[in-house]
């Protein structure tokens, strides 16, 4: 039977997600067979997992740092807001339906905890470390009692337990006072350490706070950890959508029921995007329709609020205009939909040949494919889809030619006059086509063209990774685990410290 480690913060934000993603990476380079979970996560930047289902982006990322295939088995269970207070509820990667907060939180909860708590089980079993993410704040009153992604997993699991605040924000130590108070004496006592994140200064200036936390809970301060400029991906609860104005003005419409909207780093670090939010702001370079958790109700709003005249007005007068996923499905003539929205036939924009139909069955896949649009005709990109629609189109945006590995040809998406949408998730992530794409335009606009760096999420995760080992009491979290079944490389490392 293997160990639990939990990572607990006193709020959203506090970087959990990316703390355990650390720490995976960390105890994966020391020979640890580790695995990351999160029994409930919610959030709409979802990723397709390696059995075809959905994780959150977060636990999609914790597998790459612990070097594993992403599972559904690491986040059990992932609510994807629909608006109107209610939320997708996608188990083991697959929907199993549509419920308010309140009919989940006093009908479904606890029968699908204890599904999740046997996936927790299994994998507690089968590696030596699992690496556990929590959920917000674990003392939040009003919701504690139907809490089943905090406390309740690391006593279930018989975990020990890392409360991380967020320094940058202020209030820290009042944060972990208070967390502490109002966890139960089970609770406090699984908690071994506090670790204060994103700090900016002399961390010396903290041992006063770390010598009251010391007195009075009779637990250490594990580590302080700088603030860091990454590219790794944020849990998207707290998201701040960017409004940089670049050489080029890159409009993204802020859609009620945006997803998976970290499409566009590399934009934002390439140029810089305005996420807009009213029609008349619409005069971009280009303008994108970024994916929609309910595609036919994000259109129907984007005709009522003035933005479909909008982006018909500013394509005429020259922006480029992109749809990804839900936004491509919009831009195309009609969306046929009796699955997500379930208000059949429903007039496009028009601005993309494509016709859609959404089937019951969602597709959530690895894909990798060659580009039919001219200035970036015959590279190839990889990327990634979720979708229920399924669309047609004469003048296809590239050819799919393996999925999930497995060779096949398959058009898809669209291009119309200085447009084009497509399935491809990710795509920008593809530098040599952001580059190509960016170039383009800037040479529309009589701008030197640029280079971009392309780096990878497996450096990012190892540069990131450096920073927390080195600012981190690693010594201490070994010191709680039994080591009797890791192997000589990370009795190595024990010895060496």
């Amino acid at each position: 039977m293997g160990n639990a480690l939990m990572v607990l913060g006193t709020s959203s934000g506090a970087g959990k997600s990316l703390l355990a993603t650390a720490l995976g990476r960390i105890f994966s380079n020391l020979g640890y067979d580790v695995v990351p979970f999160k029994s409930q996560n919610m959030s709409l930047n979802s990723a397709p997992s390696i059995e075809g289902g959905e994780i959150s982006r977060a636990q999609y990322l914790q597998a790459i740092a612990c070097r594993k295939k992403p599972s559904v088995k690491f986040n059990p269970i992932l609510l994807k807001p629909e608006g109107g207070m209610r939320s997708q509820v996608v188990f083991m990667g697959k929907p199993i339906g549509s419920v308010s907060a309140r009919d989940y939180m006093l009908s479904r909860k606890e029968e699908l905890f204890r599904k999740a708590m046997a996936v927790l089980d299994e994998l507690k079993e089968k590696h030596d470390l699992v690496i556990i993410e929590g959920a917000g704040s674990p003392v939040e009153i009003n919701l504690k009692d139907y809490d089943i992604a905090n406390t309740r997993v690391m006593l279930h699991a018989k975990a020990k337990g890392i409360l991380v605040t967020d320094i940058d924000r202020g209030g820290s130590f009042a944060s972990i006072v208070g967390t502490m108070e109002l966890l139960k004496p089970e609770e406090r006592e699984a908690i071994i350490g506090f670790v204060f994140n994103r700090f900016r200064g002399d961390a010396s200036l903290l041992w006063p706070g770390f010598e009251y936390l010391e007195r009075r809970y009779g637990k250490p301060t594990l580590g302080v950890i700088p603030y860091v400029e990454h590219r790794l991906p944020e849990e998207d609860s707290l998201t701040e959508f960017p409004r940089v104005k670049g050489e080029l003005q890159v409009q993204i419409i802020r859609l009620p029921h945006i997803s998976n909207f970290t499409d566009f780093e590399p934009l934002h670090w390439a140029n810089g995007v305005d996420y807009v939010t009213r029609p008349e702001e619409l005069r971009g370079d280009v303008i994108i329709l970024p994916g929609s958790k309910n595609t036919v109700e994000d259109l129907l709003w984007l005709r009522r609020e003035g933005f479909e005249d909008a982006i018909i007005d500013a394509h005429r007068e020259g922006s480029f205009v992109v749809g990804i996923c839900g936004g491509f499905q919009m831009l195309g003539e009609k969306i046929v939909d009796i699955v997500e929205s379930k208000r059949g036939t429903v007039r496009g924009i028009g601005l993309l040949p494509a016709k859609t139909v959404f089937e019951k069955t969602k597709r959530t896949n690895h894909l990798s494919a060659g580009v039919l649009w001219e200035p970036a005709e015959g590279m190839a990109v990889e990327g990634y889809e979720i979708r229920f629609g399924r669309s047609v189109s004469k003048r296809p945006f590239s050819v799919i030619n393996a999925i999930n590995g497995a060779k096949t040809f398959e058009p898809e998406g669209a291009m119309g006059e200085r447009t084009f949408g497509t399935y491809l998730h990710g795509i920008f992530h593809n530098f040599a086509f952001t580059e190509a794409f960016l170039n383009f335009l800037r040479g529309e606009k009589g701008l030197e063209p640029i280079s971009i760096e392309g780096w990878s999420i497996e450096e990012e995760i190892e540069r990131f990774a450096r920073v927390v080992e080195k600012n981190l009491n690693i010594t201490t979290l070994i010191n709680f685990f039994n080591l009797s079944n890791l192997n000589s490389k990370f009795y190595k490392y024990c010895q060496i410290l």
